[in-house]
């Protein structure tokens, strides 16, 4: 069973504070918001909790079966998606998911790849070259990756950013069948975001 602690996160960059003494904790079922105005930290809460950005105080523990996961591990438990994740224009979709699983050292296979290209709907352009992805199309890919490796913890910075109708229906199944196996945080000012969450923290308060 994974749990996720965070207690008394802040972040400052110099005298700027973004926030400070922020505290939850998520079990397997659990939905989490995180809203604010453009600037308030949502996206840096998320990278935080990813490990990629040092919190300037509190701390950030996952624990499976109540034994802490050490930092250098925590990676295979965490899925992101992010505006800032870069996809590789030279390769096609297939072959995009196929790199994120070496670099990650995930066993999967073509057909494991597929799969998760055929749930966010790509299944036509797998073998399309992702410079001729619309936004919407690699944002779909974005999410793609995210769940290639089945992580219990799902981070979704704006999850539904250039996402048509479809492509919103894909975010909400894929946060509903998290909660069967895992947790998900999203950040995001969007209304229809905030309502699969059980819990909101908004930053900006």
């Amino acid at each position: 069973m994974f749990t996720l602690n965070v207690s008394g996160i802040g972040k400052h960059y110099g005298e700027t504070l973004l926030f400070r003494d922020i505290s939850f904790q998520l079990n397997r079922g659990d939905v989490l918001a995180v809203a604010g105005w453009n600037g308030s930290g949502k996206s840096t809460l998320l990278r935080i909790i990813a490990g990629l950005v040092r919190p300037s105080a509190g701390q950030v523990g996952m624990f499976f079966n109540s034994e802490p996961i050490p930092k250098e591990s925590r990676r295979r438990f965490v899925g992101m998606v992010a505006p800032a994740l870069s996809l590789y224009d030279e390769l096609t979709g297939l072959e995009n998911m196929e790199f994120f699983c070496r670099v990650r050292g995930t066993a999967c296979n073509r057909n494991d790849c597929l799969d998760i290209i055929d749930r966010v709907g790509l299944t036509e352009h797998a073998t399309k070259m992702c410079r001729d992805y619309s936004s919407g199309m690699k944002q779909r890919l974005k999410l793609a990756q995210a769940l290639l490796h089945k992580p219990p913890l799902l981070l979704l910075d704006e999850p539904g950013c250039n996402l048509d109708s479809k492509g919103i229906e894909v975010v909400q199944e894929i946060v509903s069948e998290q909660r069967q196996s895992g947790m998900s945080v999203i950040a995001s000012n969007e209304k229809r975001e905030a309502d699969y969450a059980d819990r909101v923290i908004n930053l900006s308060e």
